[in-house]
């Protein structure tokens, strides 16, 4: 799936991704350390994903990762169509060191995010620490998503944002696979697109 986050004066968003992926395509952002971060997601999620973005960096990398990830939102929307024969839920917990993060993913139709992390504050690579939540929020958002992400352990921010990274796309690997027990819409409404 395509998707084009509309140029605006502060980003152009170019991305596009497949479900059925084993982590391939390139990522640019101009942000190293949210360039990695994505391509954890790839490599982990089994997405392949190009992602090529320009942006606003003088005024910090708030713009440049909150519209890809409303981007990468959008892309993952249009992939999942009417959600049929997917298994909705998934969950994961990933160690890094000393740090370790869960998470757990339905792809509700209803957006919702939950960042429970006492990441300390500052930088990393370019990339703010709070970033990690708004990451999350703008993909949960346009994706339809409900994510709950915790920071169980960790002393070093890099680790424990790339342990919520990786989390993260291991859920989503999860919660996008075909069921193959499942004939329709795993919901009793008969839709998770609304």
């Amino acid at each position: 799936m395509r998707a084009r986050e509309p140029e605006t004066k502060e980003t152009d968003v170019r991305l596009r991704l497949s479900l059925d992926g084993v982590g391939a395509g390139e990522r640019r952002t101009r942000i190293g350390f949210f360039d990695h971060m994505l391509d954890l997601v790839a490599r982990h999620g089994r997405i392949d994903l190009d992602v090529q973005v320009t942006g606003d960096l003088e005024t910090g990398g708030h713009h440049t990762v909150e519209d890809t990830g409303l981007t990468f939102g959008q892309a993952l929307d249009r992939a999942l169509g009417n959600r049929s024969g997917i298994r909705r839920y998934g969950h994961a917990v990933v160690p890094m060191d000393e740090a370790r993060a869960s998470c757990a993913i339905d792809i509700s139709g209803r957006p919702f995010v939950a960042l429970d992390a006492r990441l300390p504050p500052g930088a990393t690579g370019g990339f703010d620490h709070e970033l990690t939540e708004e990451f999350f929020r703008a993909v949960a958002n346009t994706a339809r998503l409900t994510v709950h992400v915790s920071v169980e352990a960790g002393t070093n921010a890099h680790h424990m944002i790339e342990a919520c990274f990786k989390a993260f796309a291991r859920a989503l690997r999860e919660a996008v696979e075909i069921d193959p027990t499942e004939t329709g819409v795993p919901s009793t409404k008969g839709t998770l697109t609304e």
